[in-house]
């Protein structure tokens, strides 16, 4: 994920994950906890026992199930995961750059579009945090990254 918003020349702010012990632990020993740490990552966790906090990947996880996993497994029932691979890719990058979605941000517009659009909005944030010496105004933005 990095990679892609460096690529994008956008610094993370924050993460939104669920509260799985692969995101959560000790944070003088948890490796995903320090290296978030050391980054200068705010995390932030989704209340407990409640999905529709983290509502956007929950949907996406409904939508991967029904749309690519299920289908690509009725067709074989012997698919291996590594044989889905370059489907996978295709699907992925279709949801994203090519399907438009009704989601909070996305006004009918695809997640990359969306992002593209929203990218203006993350540059004049770093740009007031470089200047006021304090983190950026927490304002609902389509640009919180979801586990």
């Amino acid at each position: 994920m990095l990679p892609f918003f460096e690529a994008h020349d956008v610094r993370l702010l924050r993460i939104l994950t669920d509260r799985g012990s692969e995101y959560c632990g000790n944070l003088q020993q948890h490796k995903y906890e320090l290296y978030l740490a050391f980054e200068h990552i705010d995390h932030t966790k989704t209340k407990a026992k409640s999905p529709q906090t983290n509502g956007i990947c929950e949907r996406f996880h409904r939508t991967i199930l029904e749309e690519f996993y299920q289908v690509e497994f009725a067709r074989s029932s012997t698919a291996a995961l590594g044989s889905c691979r370059p489907i996978w890719t295709r699907w992925i990058e279709s949801y994203n750059s090519e399907r438009t979605h009704s989601g909070k941000y996305c006004y009918g517009k695809a997640p990359m579009q969306t992002f593209l659009d929203a990218k203006p909005l993350a540059d004049a944030k770093m740009i007031e945090k470089a200047y006021s010496g304090r983190e950026p105004s927490r304002a609902p933005s389509p640009l919180y990254a979801a586990s």
